[in-house]
């Protein structure tokens, strides 16, 4: 398994299966873990990073976490290979931009991804497609178990399990959802959401997480408390409350603009499907925003094709990074925003709406 593969297949995030997937593209839970005994990363000497890096990558290769495994070299790694990883939600930009020894333990699925010196020593992450937060939980703490085996893990019989950010201090999980939210977005209730989760101790985010925007109308909610409650608490709060309203929320505002507003939502629909028929120059954000559109078409029954896995497929394809592996040679801005348009007509082909 390499990197060139990833270019030749979705990521898990973007499989368009499972539990609620018209509006939950995925869900994802991810643990934060340091060795006892050893500083922060931001405290830690050259050498300790190295001696890190080296240690937890060979205990993880050696556990197994997963059936199969590869492990990527980020600090060696090519600046558009950081970014193909990033544009897959394997790392994260913190972890692509850094400059000292670090890497990324990758499950051949991409279910699995295990960073070795990002924030903390190790960032463990399952994803799963649709709302399947459940089983990302019954998946991460397995890792966890079959690692803590290995590794002696910073703890306070207080305060939890010590994080280099104190917002993760406790219990260390980060439970989010990736959502669809092109409805909401639409009508401007979004802002409701963001009033709601801010209400709830829930952050809402971008396609990229933190300092990102909603592109494609993507947003990740993903809780902000992790003191002061088990992980059940959170895992049960954020499944069984959090998310079902907005899920609700967003799927009336559906039935409601395609009642009384019809006209307007077709006539974005069909307007996305013209300009990706046939633009000749199209940005990644533009070609995000068009594929949601075709996106909520097809989910609201307004058109059949394209199918919902080709659209799918071109929300990570065409991203800069993945564009460029694909085509096999670098690009600037406007070379990506041309061959970006032709490779979108050449995977739609005539599976088009009239």
């Amino acid at each position: 398994m390499t990197l060139a593969d990833l270019t030749q297949r979705t990521g898990e995030w973007l499989r368009g299966a499972g539990p609620m997937q018209e509006v939950v593209i995925s869900s994802r839970v991810r643990l934060a873990r340091n060795l006892a005994g050893m500083p922060f990363l931001s405290r830690c000497s050259p050498q300790q990073t190295a001696e890190l890096e080296k240690r937890l990558r060979d205990e993880i290769l050696a556990a197994g976490p997963a059936k199969t495994m590869f492990y990527v070299d980020v600090a060696a790694a090519r600046e558009i290979d950081r970014r193909l990883l990033v544009e897959r939600h394997l790392i994260s930009r913190q972890h692509a931009q850094s400059s000292h020894p670090r890497g990324v333990a990758i499950s051949d699925n991409e279910t699995v991804a295990i960073m070795i010196n990002e924030e903390d020593h190790l960032r463990m992450q399952v994803i799963r497609s649709g709302l399947q937060l459940s089983q990302a939980v019954e998946e991460i703490n397995r890792i966890d178990d079959l690692l803590e085996d290995r590794l002696d893990f910073a703890f306070h019989s207080r305060y939890g399990y010590l994080t280099a950010c104190p917002t993760n201090v406790g219990t260390g999980i980060r439970v989010s959802v990736m959502l669809h939210l092109p409805a909401l977005k639409l009508t401007g209730e979004i802002e409701k959401v963001f009033q709601a989760a801010h209400d709830m101790r829930v952050a809402v985010r971008g396609l990229y997480g933190e300092g990102t925007d909603a592109a494609g109308d993507f947003y990740q909610v993903s809780n902000q408390t992790t003191l002061g409650k088990s992980e059940e608490q959170i895992v049960e709060e954020f499944r069984d409350q959090v998310i079902p309203q907005i899920i609700k929320y967003e799927l009336t505002v559906r039935q409601a603009l395609l009642k009384n507003q019809r006209p307007v939502v077709e006539d974005k629909v069909f307007r996305a499907a013209g300009l990706l028929r046939s633009a000749r120059l199209i940005s990644s954000e533009e070609t995000l925003y068009l594929l949601s559109m075709l996106r909520a078409g097809v989910n609201l029954g307004l058109i059949e094709q394209p199918d919902l896995k080709i659209i799918n497929e071109l929300f990570l394809l065409t991203q800069p990074a993945h564009l460029q592996k694909i085509l096999s040679r670098e690009m600037d801005r406007q070379a990506r925003d041309e061959a970006r348009a032709h490779y979108v007509r050449s995977r739609l082909g005539t599976s088009w709406p009239n």
